[in-house]
């Protein structure tokens, strides 16, 4: 479990790592605006695109494999990415890190399905993996902040890649010496053909939403999402076909004929459409609206993964005594904590108001993903996990991407022109009413999954 939970704190650290160190970046690297936010979304466009692809190779060629050779290209490309010349290059390794990462991240849902069979020690391995998921946000933080301030050292903000090497070098050697490889199934081959359609769709959707969300949806990013959505209309057609000849596929569509892998998939899109449009707007309220500085905007925020980190812990007992009610409590908890927040962050609120309600919403948080994938992959077959994996995180980053260019672009229309501090109060207020517009999705759908799939513990005769 161990060694399987490096893979998974590498994917998470190196998406928030980067974040601090963009304006040191950018001067070394004399990138252009352009060019710096690309940096950020290289990472993200190669993850969401690649991540059904890395779920099925993990499935024909052995998990095990698979998970190795994540690792040792994510090594690769973070020493790119570390000894960069300019920023092109600085790119493109972040968006090879990236679909590395998509090659590891469903090997590790799809490995705890199959160590843990039974529903106990399951909910304890996905509590470990949200603890993992908690920590890889602060860490990320907190490393790319430390080493970007180093002094004495020639652009220190190289370490924060550099430090992957020891890393990964670690989790590839614990891998070859403990894990053992999943059973695949003989005669199993590969769907080139799905992967370039499927890529391609998926890159492009993302892409296109990144560049809405930077710089507004224009023509350009309008063209590209039809395109992408015709494409993958054709890529569901192909499957669907390819599996009625019996001929190669991506996607097995039998997924979908999982209730709780279909309710799965619901919530985890509301939830992150809630989740991650919520930290993007109270970033800018904080440093914007209540005028906060970066560093102090920091502090605060860290309160939410300590908040995370603690929930995840205790959410375990919490699961297997209570059931799904302490799922629905954890999301009852998450829209109170909201409502306050609307009512009580104002231009004259004090620190300890922040610490305490961003504490409460990560103990939210960290109650309830966990679980989500365990909905998801409840009950599914150990053929199909690594591709329901893969179709769970690909949901999970697309329903991200639209949270923050949806909610996002409310919270800017209702701000107008005059960023005044009663502007930035009601834009914000919106925003989290929409946010918890989309919790209440997320409730309906845990009141529809049945109580077997997170069933509470029996009396043991």
């Amino acid at each position: 479990m161990i060694v399987i939970l490096f893979g998974q704190l590498l994917t998470i650290m190196d998406i928030f790592i980067i974040n601090v160190s963009i304006p040191s970046i950018q001067r070394d690297l004399q990138a252009t605006h352009g060019e710096m936010q690309f940096m950020i979304a290289a990472y993200l466009i190669g993850f969401a695109s690649f991540l059904i692809t890395g779920g099925r190779l993990g499935d024909v060629y052995g998990r095990k494999k698979i998970f190795m050779l994540g690792l040792s290209f994510f090594m690769v490309s973070s020493l790119a990415c570390g000894i960069s010349s300019g920023a092109v290059q600085f790119v493109v390794s972040r968006l090879v890190q990236g679909m590395s990462a998509a090659m590891i991240a469903p090997q590790v849902l799809s490995m705890i399905q199959t160590l843990f069979p039974e529903h106990e020690e399951r909910t304890k391995a996905m509590g470990w993996y949200g603890i993992t998921i908690g920590i890889g946000t602060i860490l990320g933080q907190f490393l790319g902040g430390y080493f970007s301030s180093l002094n004495g050292w020639n652009e220190p903000w190289r370490l924060i890649f550099l430090i992957n090497i020891p890393i990964c070098l670690t989790a590839i050697f614990c891998s070859f010496s403990y894990l053992e490889e999943s059973v695949v199934k003989a005669g199993q081959s590969f769907d080139i053909w799905g992967v370039l359609v499927l890529s391609a769709g998926l890159f492009l959707i993302t892409y296109a939403l990144t560049g809405a969300e930077q710089n507004g949806v224009g023509l350009q990013n309008g063209v590209l999402m039809i395109v992408s959505a015709g494409i993958l209309l054709y890529f569901i057609q192909n499957q669907k076909n390819k599996l009625k000849k019996n001929r190669p596929y991506l996607i097995d569509f039998e997924l979908f004929r999982y209730r709780n892998f279909n309710l799965g998939i619901v919530a985890v899109s509301f939830f992150f459409i809630m989740l991650d449009s919520y930290f993007y707007i109270l970033s800018v309220f904080f440093q914007d609206g209540l005028k906060i500085s970066p560093l102090e905007a920091g502090e605060v925020i860290v309160f939410q993964g300590l908040g995370f980190i603690l929930a995840s812990v205790f959410s375990v007992k919490l699961i297997l005594k209570y059931g799904k009610n302490a799922l629905l409590s954890g999301l009852v908890l998450i829209i109170i904590v909201l409502i306050l927040q609307m009512m009580v962050f104002s231009m004259s609120t004090s620190f300890w108001k922040f610490y305490l309600l961003l504490f409460l919403h990560g103990a939210g948080v960290g109650s309830v993903i966990p679980s989500l994938a365990n909905i998801a992959l409840s009950g599914m077959p150990g053929k199909l996990t690594g591709n329901a994996s893969g179709v769970y995180n690909t949901f999970q980053q697309i329903a991200a991407i639209v949270g923050i260019v949806l909610i996002g672009s409310v919270f800017y229309y209702f701000l107008g022109d005059q960023p005044l501090p009663a502007n930035y109060n009601k834009a914000f207020s919106i925003a989290i009413l929409i946010n918890i517009f989309c919790l209440v999705f997320v409730i309906i759908a845990v009141f529809k999954v049945p109580d077997n799939v997170l069933p509470k513990n029996k009396i043991k005769k």
